[in-house]
């Protein structure tokens, strides 16, 4: 599986991980034991997804040692004052039965709040006393991050943002470049059908007898996106992952490109306003 390198050490993270968003109790359990059990070794979780329990669980019952997966979550908005936060991370990783987070983002900024950056102080003192290896945000725009830069001196690791066809962040993903910044994708297929019925993205993938999601997926890894899709069913997990062995031309990647839109939030979430507690 292709690879993408933090900027300030020699771990990696896969191309493409696993979403848990909305998995619970046994079922969640076993979609996240058969997705690690299909080769995925990166899973993306949050506090205010209510499932650390789950998640956990299912890395237990999986028997996969630990220094073999990846395992991120996501400081919510309301524990943003730096006390808070470091007592949200630890009951996090009580929940999940770890002794440390590969991966920790502020899941969203909440601008009028105003407290991101006392959050993001708490995500380094969190690194330093080891409850952390790797630190990021969540939905935050380039002015958001150049904030924290200037007033911590600290340049977050990863930046997961809403992107697919239909929104492609490339003014984003140009600036985390930039940065050495890692761009994640949350909900990379658009958590819907018309993303994978559009014409374009069909075409496509008749053309390379693959399906839209795969398609999908190449054009994250052609741009430099690690995507994070969720699936419960075995064998869309499998094809998930299944990029490597084919790849787009310049003008399909161009295609799919053009078919982001203005207004192509899912649901509007746009991070300079939206905010969530």
């Amino acid at each position: 599986m292709y690879v993408y390198t933090f900027n300030n050490s020699t771990d990696q993270v896969p191309a493409v991980g696993f979403g848990t968003w909305s998995l619970k109790g046994d079922a969640g359990i076993a979609a996240i034991k058969q997705a690690l059990t299909n080769g995925y070794t990166y899973l993306d979780g949050a506090f205010n997804y209510d499932n650390e329990a789950t998640v956990g669980e299912a890395i237990r019952q999986s028997g996969k040692a630990r220094d073999e997966l990846i395992i991120a979550s996501k400081l919510p908005g309301r524990y943003q004052h730096y006390q808070a936060a470091l007592d949200t991370i630890q009951e996090s990783l009580l929940r999940l039965n770890l002794e440390f987070f590969d991966v920790y983002l502020i899941h969203w900024p909440n601008p009028k709040q105003d407290l991101y950056v006392e959050a993001w102080q708490a995500l380094i003192e969190a690194k330093k006393r080891g409850w952390v290896k790797h630190i990021g945000v969540s939905n935050f725009t380039p002015a958001h991050i150049d904030r924290l830069i200037a007033e911590t001196g600290v340049t977050p690791e990863i930046n997961q943002v809403e992107l697919h066809p239909y929104f492609n962040q490339e003014g984003t993903l140009v600036y985390d470049r930039e940065h050495k910044i890692i761009t994640q994708a949350w909900s990379p297929l658009g958590r819907g059908s018309e993303i994978l019925n559009d014409p374009v993205l069909t075409s496509i993938a008749k053309a390379h007898a693959r399906s839209v999601g795969q398609v999908i997926l190449r054009w994250d890894l052609q741009r430099g996106v690690m995507a994070l899709p969720k699936s419960t069913n075995a064998a869309r997990q499998r094809e998930n992952l299944a990029i490597l062995d084919f790849e787009l031309t310049g003008d399909e990647v161009q295609m799919i490109n053009s078919l982001s839109r203005v207004d192509g939030r899912l649901q509007n979430q746009d991070p300079d306003i939206y905010e969530e507690f």
